[in-house]
């Protein structure tokens, strides 16, 4: 049994791959419900963070997102797919861990740091996304949609460095108030 095929079976669920542009499909239709429930999780991220710049870091996402939802329709459309999504079941354990760090009490600091750790868990799930995605796309020959994903994956890649760069300025504050 393949991995695909026993996660397959977990999940309940059956993939009918019978080649590449299926499974970049399939791929993209989970994008999509990543991105939808995450345009419902970070206004609360937001609203749960401490640090100005970690607030304005995670708002100045969810606009992102809400481009990067569309991009995906487009692309799901450009490849004559409806452009609905397939639950993303990742997506919803990593929001689940970040509404942990939104519910905790404690050193708004430390607490921004959680916040910032599961925000990045999410932008490198996001980052292997999209990057499997647009690998299949050029493989395909989908110029027109590789550069929508690609768009994409430079935002995210973006929006993990900028959370590198507010983590390391939470981390400093909290270290020198010690």
């Amino acid at each position: 049994m393949t991995a695909a095929s026993w996660f397959s079976k977990m999940a309940g669920t059956s993939l009918n791959l019978e080649n590449l542009e299926d499974l970049l499909v399939s791929q993209m239709k989970d994008l999509l419900s990543a991105e939808e429930q995450l345009i419902k999780a970070l206004p609360k991220m937001a609203e749960a963070a401490h640090a100005p710049a970690l607030k304005q870091a995670i708002t100045n996402h969810l606009q992102e997102t809400k481009n990067q939802k569309t991009r995906l329709q487009q692309a799901l459309r450009e490849l004559g797919q409806q452009p609905q999504s397939e639950t993303c079941e990742a997506m919803k354990g990593l929001i689940a861990e970040g509404k942990e760090m939104i519910d905790a009490q404690g050193d708004p600091d430390v607490k921004d740091s959680g916040l910032i750790a599961a925000a990045q868990r999410v932008e490198h799930y996001e980052i292997a996304g999209y990057g499997c995605a647009r690998s299949f796309d050029l493989r395909l020959g989908h110029s027109s949609v590789a550069h929508l994903l690609e768009e994409t994956l430079n935002e995210e890649r973006h929006a993990d460095q900028l959370l590198t760069e507010v983590a390391d300025s939470v981390i400093t504050s909290h270290a020198h108030h010690r």
